[in-house]
């Protein structure tokens, strides 16, 4: 087995920015040794859809305030417009809306402002688990 690290690709969806860096940084290129990531950005429900689309999305991590198109909303309608949609993490403002994120779907969540240490083992592990095989919520049918 090589040690070079698994490469994957992460979106991140935010109408603003600034918290897409946030979030950026708080996962890292390295969220764990054996894991590597390149990110693919997005500010809109169209552009998460093209990047879907287009490429192979490991793991999409979409803010939960976002506007118009909130996180929990994109996270629902990929999980319905897509066979075989990738895991999909949400960042909430508040701990209360993990109900919600749940009726969404959403297989993790984080809570703002982001804790690196926390996010980059929730990530770490969701790549893990789509890495062995790990069918994420929603998905129609099996992977592969």
């Amino acid at each position: 087995m090589s040690d070079a690290p698994t490469e994957y690709t992460v979106l991140l969806y935010s109408d603003d920015a600034a918290v897409r860096d946030r979030i950026r940084l708080a996962i890292g290129v390295r969220p764990a040794a054996d894991l590597k990531v390149e990110f693919a950005d997005a500010s809109t429900w169209e552009e998460c859809r093209l990047l879907l689309d287009k490429y192979e999305i490991d793991l999409m991590v979409l803010d939960g305030e976002a506007s118009p198109a909130g996180g929990i909303g994109i996270a629902r309608q990929t999980k319905d417009e897509y066979a075989t949609p990738p895991p999909v993490c949400v960042v909430l403002a508040r701990p209360a809306d993990r109900w919600l994120a749940a009726y969404a779907q959403v297989d993790q969540t984080l809570i703002a402002p982001l804790d690196p240490v926390t996010t980059g083992q929730t990530v770490a592990a969701m790549l893990r688990a789509r890495r062995n095989g790990a069918i994420p919520l929603g998905t129609l049918g099996k992977l592969g």
